[in-house]
């Protein structure tokens, strides 16, 4: 009969064995196996906000929950320059827009709509075949022009007249190369778009991949309607998000998801062309917005999270962990520390935090997107959740 130790030496070859080949291929990464992890760079303690910078009274537990399973993964609300609205880009492809009594198709972004396009039950199950129907993410109108611009991660730049209907592509590459992931945008008086592409590598339905390998062929582009030319502005990001214009229009900010950082991209005057840290965060955002007094509010998916630091500064060892046959949702629970967590920030134009309002245990907002502020509501976007929340400022 065989000794403990001997079945103690067969239990770890098997367990080894099955580690190696992920027969049922359970590894987040087994549709990658060339795939390659990087460092993010982690933030001083000196840069980090104190960490008793919460909302003890986590108010975004008094937001409202509308249009609850109306919308599937709402992740970019805007209004128009009449006021009317909300518009919120879904899962399914469309841009909805609300009348007052029903939401409305407002605008598609893919002419190959199809049959596997149709209302499911769950955001995440469009990702399949997100490729064919659109996935319309920043939203934003020309205040001159009426027009609804699209940032589509599978079609890339986009715009539709005031009254809706199929989005015509303005740019889909940069430098002969096709976009791969398009994310957010803004837009100027004169029409030039701003925009980012979060990876050249990952598609949007493989966003968890590119979150867990932090890879860094993200870009900051312009797109000029005069010469019709789109340039890359900031190269080797990891993970650009949300893009937003100030006030003045003197710079824009935009997200690096990966690194939980704002950065301030200037764009006029003796900085032209330059950037530089805008504000260093307590988690890891997704868009960011301007109001009307050009201050900046910042939507946070989660936290930062002892696991996420240990994982982004050893790349090996994240590595190690992504090649193990432990489904993806697990890895983004470490990654997020395992809370269902949401938080927003209010910055003014030179970085200074303002305002932080938090669901710390995610009773009622979590994996939050965006946030919209308008007539002193915040309108709270999803691209994971099938509602919008509207908190009350001054309620």
């Amino acid at each position: 009969m065989a000794s403990p130790a001997v079945w103690m030496i067969v239990l770890v070859l098997a367990v080894s064995i099955y580690c190696r080949i992920d027969p049922w291929k359970k590894g987040p990464m087994v549709d990658f196996p060339g795939f390659q992890t990087y460092a993010v760079q982690q933030p001083s303690s000196v840069e980090l906000p104190k960490m008793g910078i919460r909302d003890s009274e986590d108010l975004l537990q008094k937001s409202e929950l509308r249009f609850n399973k109306q919308v599937q993964g709402p992740e970019s609300i805007a209004f128009d320059s009449l006021g009317r609205g909300p518009y919120a880009g879904v899962a399914d492809g469309r841009v909805l827009f609300w009348d007052g009594n029903a939401w409305q198709n407002f605008a598609v972004t893919s002419p190959n709509r199809s049959e596997v396009c149709l209302p499911k039950s769950n955001p995440l199950s469009y990702l399949k075949h997100e490729q064919i129907c659109g996935r319309p993410l920043g939203l934003r109108f020309h205040k001159r022009t009426g027009e609804l611009y699209i940032a589509d991660a599978y079609y890339g730049i986009l715009k539709v007249r005031p009254e809706g209907g199929l989005a015509t592509q303005i740019t889909t590459e940069a430098e002969g190369v096709p976009f791969k992931f398009t994310n957010d945008l803004d837009v100027d008086d004169q029409g030039n778009i701003f925009f980012t592409e979060s990876s050249s590598v990952y598609q949007r339905k493989n966003f968890m991949q590119l979150v867990f390998t932090a890879e860094p062929s993200g870009k900051l582009l312009k797109y000029n309607p005069v010469t019709k030319e789109t340039t890359v502005l900031v190269r080797h990001l990891q993970f650009p998000n949300g893009v937003s214009l100030s006030k003045d229009g003197s710079f824009l900010v935009f997200c690096e998801s990966a690194i939980g950082r704002l950065t301030k991209y200037w764009l006029k005057g003796e900085k032209a062309g330059t950037r530089e840290s805008f504000a260093v965060l307590p988690g890891f955002p997704d868009n960011v917005r301007t109001n009307k007094e050009g201050h900046f509010w910042v939507a946070l998916h989660c936290r930062r999270s002892f696991g996420n630091k240990i994982l982004s500064i050893f790349p090996r060892l994240r590595k190690l962990f992504l090649s193990l046959p432990i489904p993806a949702k697990y890895h983004y629970y470490v990654h997020t520390g395992g809370k269902p967590h949401a938080v927003v920030i209010k910055y003014d134009a030179d970085g200074n935090m303002m305002q932080i309002l938090e669901d710390s245990r995610g009773r009622v907002v979590r994996q939050i997107s965006e946030v919209e502020e308008r007539d002193g509501q915040l309108w709270i976007g999803s691209v994971l959740m099938p509602f919008i929340a509207v908190y009350p400022l001054n309620p």
